[in-house]
């Protein structure tokens, strides 16, 4: 197993701990609630976003308690999003990490409800003394996941997404959108950890600018991946992009543009990090993993 590989399923077991306690077996009338809850973000994806949070506070010695609650919050909110993005109202997707959607193992309003408390989870998780001893940092990190997640981010990229479906879009618009609906909660992951630490200003800025090439560089790849991969491995249908005449960076650039705009991404994203220097070592894979990735 690679580095990246064991520190992406050791950040995967840290969360999966936290949210089996923080959404026990469920009892009593609202059980379907919780099974569902439970069943959309417990044991599945690579917690990608999780391991930024975790990368980024290692730069600035924070908790590991600190770190993993955090990271569980980032992902209560990805994978709240995507119940909602599954809904036939939005992406129409029945599967999705290599099972049925939530919608299409339970039913449409218990994964609308299930999303929604997951998002409200996240946020009760953030502002717990237990993620900080200091109420500042936990209102920081309730401010700036709210922002990634709404209307001036990740929903609002997906509004934008939504009406792309009936419009072509040129390449500035399609990366705002991705920089949106995808870039924003990366973003707030890489930056997390800073918050948590309570970094200056300048190590704040240079995990912004590495979160905004990552982002872009992560959403080209999943583009290249909808294009050209296999859906068993992703574990979710490929090729619904092209089939919908959707505009996206493979549309606009073509495969082999677009792979070089991935790898420069990347590299640019790692650069961003000089600051750190062998401390960031872990960002500088996860960048590398993202663009080399197979799901």
């Amino acid at each position: 197993m690679s580095g990246i590989e064991a520190a992406l399923t050791e950040t995967a077991s840290a969360v999966d701990e936290f949210l089996h306690t923080a959404m026990p077996e469920p009892d009593g009338p609202e059980a379907v609630l919780f099974e569902a809850m439970r069943y959309a973000s417990i044991d599945g994806g690579k917690r990608l976003r999780p391991l930024l949070v975790v990368a980024s506070g290692g730069l600035f010695h924070v908790g590991r308690q600190n770190l993993v609650r955090t990271a569980a919050a980032v992902e209560l909110v990805h994978c709240y999003s995507l119940i909602h993005d599954d809904l036939p109202a939005m992406d129409d997707d029945a599967m999705r990490r290599g099972k049925p959607s939530c919608h299409v193992a339970f039913d449409e309003a218990t994964a609308i409800l299930a999303g929604d408390a997951l998002q409200a989870l996240a946020f009760e998780t953030l502002a717990s003394p237990e993620t900080h001893a200091d109420p500042a940092v936990c209102c920081e990190l309730v401010r700036c996941l709210a922002i990634a997640a709404g209307g001036h981010g990740m929903v609002g990229g997906q509004a934008i997404d939504l009406e792309a479906e009936h419009a072509m879009l040129d390449i500035g618009e399609i990366t705002r959108l991705q920089q949106l609906k995808t870039g924003a909660l990366i973003a707030f992951a890489c930056e997390a950890g800073a918050i948590l630490g309570r970094a200056p200003r300048a190590a704040r800025q240079a995990l912004r600018a590495y979160a905004h090439d990552l982002g872009l560089a992560f959403q080209i790849t999943d583009d290249i991946l909808d294009a050209e991969g296999d859906p068993t491995d992703m574990g979710k249908a490929a090729r619904k992009d092209a089939a919908a005449g959707k505009a996206t960076f493979i549309s606009v650039l073509g495969l082999d543009r677009a792979r070089e705009q991935a790898d420069m991404l990347a590299d640019q994203a790692a650069a961003h990090l000089d600051m750190f220097e062998d401390k960031a070592e872990l960002m500088r894979d996860i960048a590398r993993f993202v663009v080399e990735r197979r799901t």
